[in-house]
């Protein structure tokens, strides 16, 4: 009995001695955390979708408390999520965010595209490009699967007839799509964005007239019809230069493939 006592009496002193230990410690070693580290994370909206070029809100919340970035870097947020930061930092103001868009580069869906095999595979675009590209006979387009649509934090994708489309009024240029499409046909830029060319093909219009009816044919005449020179053809391919383009549309009336949208 004596031995037992003796047993638990020393075992009880020794988790004191270790908890007054652990406590001294846990105080000495204390590092200082930031209050504002939490007002602001919860101020970001938890897309974690890179597009501030931080890996996520946590990684940008910590460059915002530390006063190492603008606060104006996340477009999903907008002018609301600046003005937030701004008077949890105690700033002033801010430039607004730079408002972008997706595009989804690809006009031709199954009215107008030829497939090249029958896929019956795993149903998604990731999984379908590593099987000779995809389905489709034009291995620049859209795989119509969703994979960006699944990425979307925003609900702005939807699938139309095997095509992804973007709706700019949803879009918040987060980017999280351009990284989820395999084929690379979703870009954004900087809003706002009155006509875009829906085609990705550098193949010459006589290979690709063969596998899409939709595709640039890179003839050129949406360049030199563009009053300001905004769009340029190289690869047989027209792009444009959204920095010149005033919004005229003549190049979609132009263009004899219809592959330049009113955005």
């Amino acid at each position: 009995m004596e031995t037992i006592i003796i047993a638990v009496i020393s075992i009880t002193a020794l988790g004191f001695i270790c908890s007054l230990l652990l406590s001294i410690a846990s105080k000495a070693m204390a590092v200082e955390v930031d209050e504002r580290l939490a007002l602001v994370r919860n101020a970001l909206p938890g897309a974690n979708c890179g597009a501030c070029g931080y890996s996520g809100c946590n990684g940008y919340a910590a460059a915002l408390v530390e006063g190492n970035v603008a606060a104006n870097l996340c477009p999903p947020g907008g002018d609301a999520v600046v003005a937030m930061i701004s008077e949890i930092m105690g700033l002033s103001g801010g430039d607004a965010v730079e408002k972008k868009i997706a595009v989804a580069h690809c006009a031709g869906d199954c009215d107008y595209r030829l497939e090249k095999m029958d896929y019956s595979g795993i149903r998604t675009c990731h999984a379908a490009q590593l099987l000779f590209g995809g389905q489709n006979a034009c291995s620049f387009g859209c795989l119509g699967y969703g994979d960006c649509l699944e990425a979307c934090p925003s609900d702005a994708i939807c699938l139309k007839d095997g095509l992804a489309c973007v709706a700019p009024n949803r879009c918040t240029g987060c980017g999280l799509c351009v990284g989820a499409c395999p084929s690379k046909v979703i870009s954004t830029y900087t809003a706002p964005v009155s006509v875009a060319v829906l085609c990705r093909n550098i193949e010459r219009g006589a290979v690709l007239k063969d596998k899409c009816s939709k595709g640039c044919i890179g003839c050129m005449k949406c360049a030199k019809i563009c009053p300001t020179q905004a769009i340029t053809v190289t690869d047989f391919l027209a792009s444009i230069d959204y920095s010149k383009c005033v919004g005229c549309k003549e190049c979609v009336s132009t263009c004899p493939k219809g592959c330049i949208f009113d955005y």
